[in-house]
Order: structure tokens, then C-alpha cells, then sequence
């Protein structure tokens, strides 16, 4: 028995003195000395600034090292790296779409159907705006560290009026435990103990609060001001129920969801509560632009409030709207209407779907957000581009790490084999998604399953 004792004594000595290393997981970041130079290509940067042809980014690891003209690449700087010819492509950065839902209620194996086609379809980020996340933490874990083909998450936790708890899907996100009274989704009133509510969702891991709705002014000035106190953003509807938009961007919110929540605040009768929600006065928009929306809009400039103006989202509803069934708030016209006047007003837009395209589409929903901000909103290219790669990174306070290709930030990029400038449609020609350094080839792509996603049908 002695004997024993002292030779398990000296295995756990030696295992504490050298901890086994884990294999790496199958789609985990590069690490540091690979090295790869991706030669030849036309640059689309994500900051706005005009292409660039014949350019080499280099790689190393999960992060870029330089990026300079194909012509000042010397033998020394490639010193042995991999090297892609990227000659007649297009290079732009790892997409973002800022806001999805991927677990209301959780569906595992659909959620990462969905990130799959996300990541080889250019996607190498999402916002997620409030589910269980129990589920989007864990998914958020296999993403990051390569268990699962699936872009970066970043996700908020939800704090509502405790009438809003009413709604089914919060439960959904809520099982086995009450809603509203759950770090990832609590019911907030003027007896809540704010600083230990914004500690408890920030204790989720969450990037985000994410303030929905039945919740008053003053709340959301209070919720607003200790987030930011404990250095934590804030994600709101662009109406809070009744708190107006006027109300939630004074607030000092960071962004704003659903452009066709801001022309309530031309109404002269606005809804109470989220579930008692009505169409916007449409007579208010009739004449061109409306002054007092056109206010907001000047405000968030001002203030630099992004819009996710999540156009999708009436397209979707005005198509599955029933014959005589509740109309919904805001039709596609009104809202890609104020998207338009939003971009000549100067607000910072991000690209944000809402919303997942149908199981069988071979591209996920933000290629159809980002075509309805050129074809609707009067977008250039570039600027959606840019929507969807350096403003969604903004979202989520990730702009120094992601949403442009630069020395420095993570290898996010994705490889076109036909110009987006040209026609922003173009974005749906994907060749390669480079994600933290490892390469997802678009012909490995394997197409959503019926039995992965099959309420989709």
C-alpha cells in the first residue's frame, strides 16, 4: 500500500509539473510561426478607402503581420511562408453580421447548421442580441476555440420591464429556471439593485445589455449609466416601450435595433408596451422626410449611435404576413425609406439580418441585408462593405482586433472570386474565409441537412 501511495504520489507530481497538452481542435486558430502570404490581390480594406490592387497580406498565425504592395514583398519577408496567389480575386475582411438569435429556444445541432454556412460564407463574427445563454455561451466557446466551423460570438444579456416577461420566447430562453429572474434575462424595476444586475449579466461573460423593452426613461438612463460604469456597451431597441427613441438614444445607448422603431417618435400615439405594439403613422412620412426623425437622426451622428437598421426584417414580415391577419408595425417601403435618409443624414449603419435565410439558400441572411442597403438604402458597395465589416466590429467593441485588414488585427478575411464594387451581389462568389488564420474553403462547405434545421421547412 505504501508502495502505491508513493507511486501515485510521483504521477501527480509529474502531471502537475507537465500538464498535458489538449490536440488541437479541428478548426482552431492558427498559432505563431505559421506563416502565410496571400499574394496578388485586389485589397478592399473594410475602412472605406478605395481598392487596391496587387497586394500581399502576410500572415502569421492567427493574426497579420504586414500588408504593402505585392512589388515591396522581398525573399526575406516570405522567408519560407506558405504562399497563396490570389492574382485576378478579391480580398476583403471576415464579415460580421450584427445581430442574430441562436438559441430561442436552444436547438443545438440547428445553431451550428446555421454557423456553419455563416463561416464559409465569409462570416467570421456575429452579434447575437439576447438568447439562452447557457447555449450561446458554450457555442460561443466552441467557436473560439475551434471545436465547431463557426464564426466569433459576442452576445448580450436582456433586461426588460417585468411586464415584458410575459412573452413565450422568454421562457423558451429561460427553461428549467424563471424569466426575468436569470442573470441573461432579468426583469428590471425602480427597486432593482442595478450595480449587482449589470455584475450579474457581465458574470454570463456577455459583451452586451441589451435593453428590449416595458421599461420607462429613467430606467434606461439608469441602466445605461451603470453599464457603462462597469465598462460594459449598451445594445437597445431604437424604442424601449415606452421609453421613446428620442428618450433611448439620449440615454447614451452605443446602438440601436430596427430602423421603423424611430418613426414612432413622429406618432403622435405610440405604443405602451412591447406586446401592445401598432403601425407607425405612415401620414407623418407622406411628404419626403419627417423633421422630427430627421432630429434623431442628426443626434446619433452627433452622438455616434449605430443603427441596425435590420431592413430583412420587414421584407420577412410583409412576406409572411397573412391576408387579414395583425398588420405588422412598418412596411419594407417606410422602412428602406428612413434606411435611405439615415444614410444621407450620416448615422453609422451596421449590417444586422434578425433573421436566418432559408435551410436550403446557399448564402445566410446577411448577403440579403447587405444587398437591400445598396439596392434599397443607397449605399455604395464600399460603405456596405464597410457596414458589415468595420461598423459591426464597433458593435462589439472589437474594432481594434477585427473588422479591417490591417498589421495587427486578427486574419479575418474572406476571398471573392468576382469584384464587390462592381455589384455588391458579388459577395456571394466566396472562395475561401480565413478565420484567426485558418482557411475554410467554400468547396468544403457542407449544405444544411433537412433534419439539422427542419422548422425551416
Amino acid at each position: 500500500m505504501k508502495r502505491l501511495a508513493l507511486c501515485l504520489l510521483a504521477f501527480l507530481s509529474s502531471a502537475a509539473a507537465a500538464p498535458p497538452v489538449a490536440p488541437a481542435e479541428p478548426f482552431a486558430p492558427e498559432p505563431k510561426g505559421n506563416r502565410v502570404v496571400y499574394r496578388h490581390a485586389t485589397l478592399i480594406d473594410g475602412t472605406g478607402a478605395p481598392a487596391r490592387g496587387d497586394m500581399a497580406v502576410v500572415v502569421d498565425g492567427d493574426t497579420i503581420a504586414a500588408v504593402l504592395p505585392d512589388t515591396e514583398l522581398s525573399r526575406a519577408r516570405i522567408g519560407g511562408a506558405e504562399e497563396v496567389d490570389l492574382s485576378g480575386r478579391f480580398l476583403v475582411p471576415g464579415l460580421i453580421d450584427s445581430h442574430q438569435h441562436l438559441a430561442t429556444p436552444p436547438a443545438r445541432r440547428a445553431a451550428e447548421a446555421w454557423l456553419r454556412r455563416d463561416i464559409y460564407s465569409g462570416i467570421t463574427a456575429v452579434r447575437d442580441m439576447a438568447d439562452d445563454l447557457r447555449q450561446v455561451g458554450d457555442l460561443a466557446r466552441a467557436a473560439r476555440i475551434g471545436e465547431i466551423a463557426a464564426p466569433d460570438i459576442y452576445y448580450a444579456a436582456l433586461m426588460a420591464g417585468p411586464s415584458f416577461f410575459d412573452d413565450p420566447r422568454t421562457r423558451a430562453a429561460a427553461l428549467g429556471a424563471v424569466a426575468g429572474k436569470v442573470p441573461w434575462m432579468q426583469a428590471i424595476d425602480d427597486r432593482t439593485d442595478l450595480p449587482m444586475a449589470v455584475a450579474m449579466a457581465r458574470g454570463t461573460s456577455a459583451t452586451a445589455i441589451k435593453v428590449y423593452a416595458n421599461l420607462p426613461a429613467r430606467l434606461v438612463v439608469r441602466i445605461t449609466q451603470e453599464a457603462h460604469r462597469q465598462g460594459i456597451p449598451v445594445w437597445a431597441h431604437a424604442m424601449v416601450f415606452p421609453a421613446t427613441p428620442a428618450e433611448v438614444i439620449a440615454a447614451g445607448v452605443d446602438t440601436v435595433s430596427h430602423v421603423c422603431y424611430l418613426a414612432y417618435q413622429a406618432s403622435e400615439r405610440r405604443p405602451a408596451s412591447y406586446q401592445d405594439r401598432f403601425p407607425v403613422d405612415y401620414s407623418k412620412f407622406r411628404n419626403g422626410d419627417n423633421p422630427v426623425v430627421a432630429a434623431l437622426f442628426a443626434e446619433m451622428k452627433q452622438r455616434g449611435t449605430i443603427l441596425d437598421a435590420t431592413l430583412r426584417v420587414y421584407v420577412e414580415a410583409d412576406r409572411t404576413t397573412r391576408p387579414g391577419g395583425k398588420p405588422y408595425h412598418c412596411t419594407p417601403d417606410l422602412a428602406e425609406r428612413l434606411a435611405k435618409r439615415a444614410v444621407r443624414a450620416g448615422v453609422t449603419i451596421s449590417a444586422g439580418t434578425d433573421g436566418h435565410s432559408a435551410r436550403d439558400n446557399p448564402y445566410p441572411a446577411l448577403n440579403d441585408e447587405i444587398e437591400l442597403l445598396v439596392e434599397k438604402a443607397g449605399m455604395k458597395p464600399i460603405e456596405a462593405i464597410r457596414a458589415a465589416t468595420l461598423v459591426g466590429a464597433m458593435t462589439i467593441r472589437q474594432e481594434r482586433s477585427m473588422g479591417s485588414i490591417a498589421p495587427g488585427k486578427l486574419a479575418n478575411m474572406v476571398v471573392l472570386e468576382r469584384n464587390p464594387l462592381e455589384n455588391i451581389r458579388n459577395l456571394r462568389s466566396v472562395l475561401l474565409t480565413v478565420k484567426r488564420g485558418h482557411r475554410y474553403a467554400r468547396l468544403s462547405w457542407r449544405p444544411i441537412a433537412r433534419d439539422e434545421a427542419a422548422d425551416d421547412d
